[in-house]
């Protein structure tokens, strides 16, 4: 009885083991879904469908969603993108919403923007509901040098035929600070830029920065404007710095070269008076030969000794006198 038990089991198990098997590579239950939905799909195909690898529960969901939306599409495109690596639900959900909000989108593109790894889905919501990117602050100096602070909300949608090779959001950023910084730099005046913001929303928006971007610009709005730094004043006060520190080198040269000059001046007085000396020494070995050959006698060398005597004596009381330094009192420790 226990081995006829067990024989029982091991049948059941099997069987349910068949079942599943042959349930899951014959999807009946999927088959039979399609079927009520309009779709033309054989088991065989949905056999195949797991012999390559592709969940059939995805293709066949898929051309459901299209069939009930009134669209075309063939199972063999579904399966050919998917093995691609495409996102097939994705791509069949952007084409149901471009075709009821009357967006020229076929299968081809659809499939090519996926590829290219963009969103198409996200790009026909955006189609619709145009998107708002916030700028960060950009920073602009006026010709007057008085810098200005604007934050710009740029309104954009998705351009479907640009969204393979187009550039994308960080472009239009880069685009219309380039133009913010051209609009308030051009103006003469930060005050007729604060008066009148929208001038640079109008300047900006005329220069098709949307050229070659995924994107088509709808508005450009100044959300915010804010006075910075006078730029002018604080560039003529480094100038001015400059030029200080400029000056003073050229001082402190001129300096320089007038010390090495009075010293050159002190090296030839030097050099001079070591002349005179030199040239003094030789007096005594003149008035000594003068002696031996008899050009100069002993009243002559007396008189010569006179006038020296009168012109050290004159030159004594041609000078001034200097104080007398009075003794320093011992006692007085302040003079010690």
């Amino acid at each position: 009885m226990e081995q006829g038990f067990l024989v029982i089991v091991a049948i059941g198990i099997a069987s349910l083991f068949g079942l599943w098997v042959i349930f899951y590579f014959i999807p009946v239950g999927l088959w039979f879904s399609a079927l009520l939905s309009g779709v033309r799909v054989s088991l065989l195909q949905l056999v195949f469908m797991r012999w390559r690898k592709v969940p059939p529960s995805v293709i066949v969901t898929a051309m459901i969603n299209a069939t009930k939306a009134g669209l075309s599409i063939s199972r063999d495109e579904l399966e050919a993108h998917y093995l691609a690596g495409g996102r097939v639900k994705l791509v069949v959900n952007a084409l149901i919403s471009a075709d009821k909000a009357n967006i020229p989108l076929n299968f081809k593109a659809a499939t090519a923007i996926d590829l290219a790894g963009r969103d198409v889905f996200e790009a026909v919501q955006m189609s619709v509901n145009p998107k708002v990117i916030n700028t960060p602050p950009i920073a602009a100096v006026a010709k007057d040098g008085i810098q200005l602070i604007a934050k710009a909300r740029v309104t954009v949608r998705a351009n479907i035929r640009q969204l393979v090779g187009g550039a994308g959001e960080e472009t239009i950023l880069a685009r219309v600070g380039e133009g913010v910084v051209s609009s308030i730099g051009s103006s003469d005046s930060h005050k007729s830029v604060l008066e009148n913001p929208d001038s640079i929303s109008k300047v900006v928006l005329s220069k098709g920065l949307d050229s070659g971007t995924a994107f088509e610009i709808l508005s450009i709005d100044i959300a915010d404007i804010d006075v910075g730094k006078n730029i002018g004043a604080q560039l003529q006060m480094d100038q001015a710095f400059a030029d200080k520190n400029i000056a003073q080198a050229k001082a402190e040269e001129r300096r320089a070269m007038a010390v090495a000059n009075e010293q050159e001046m002190k090296a030839k007085a030097q050099e001079a008076k070591a002349k005179v000396i030199e040239a003094e020494a030789e007096i005594p070995r003149a008035i000594a030969e003068s002696f031996r050959s008899g050009n100069l006698g002993l009243m002559d060398y007396y008189k010569f000794q006179n006038i020296q005597a009168d012109t050290r004596m004159r030159e004594s009381i041609a000078e001034p006198s200097k104080p007398k330094q009075s003794p320093k009192n011992l006692d007085n420790p302040a003079q010690k």
